[in-house]
């Protein structure tokens, strides 16, 4: 079962994403250290876009539990992190992240552990779309 901790914040929708509201979310007196990713749709051969579909409810339920395994290995740490679902073209932002930490070392290496956490684990998932794909929507 996942605690909640003030700063943590988690989300998926079709909303496009912006990294400043994750950032404040984290942001505090406690944390000396900000570290944030962005997860970018990139072209890769006939790729033309990525078609994301979730189960919101329990991908964001499981975003907070891996943000809890992540304190036990990084101490105290503030974790906000928002996915997009539905297609999205080449050069959108599919994932932001902001991790508060007390100091960079940490923050850097659960910001990474949550993204690897996070396609492990947390039921998103993704479908290429080539050019021919996408020519027939």
């Amino acid at each position: 079962m996942s605690v909640h901790v003030p700063g943590d914040h988690f989300h998926v929708g079709q909303e496009a994403l912006a990294l400043e509201p994750l950032v404040a979310a984290v942001s505090g007196p406690a944390h000396g250290g900000v570290a944030c990713f962005l997860g970018v749709v990139r072209a890769e051969g006939e790729l033309a876009a990525l078609d994301y579909e979730a189960y919101p409810a329990m991908a964001t339920r499981q975003m907070a539990a891996i943000a809890d395994e992540l304190r036990q290995r990084f101490g105290p740490l503030a974790v906000a992190c928002a996915h997009r679902v539905g297609r999205l073209e080449v050069g959108v932002v599919s994932l932001a992240l902001a991790v508060g930490a007390p100091h960079r070392r940490e923050a850097f290496a659960a910001a990474a552990a949550f993204v690897d956490r996070l396609k492990e684990c947390v039921p998103i998932w993704k479908r290429d779309l080539s050019r021919d794909d996408r020519s027939e929507a």
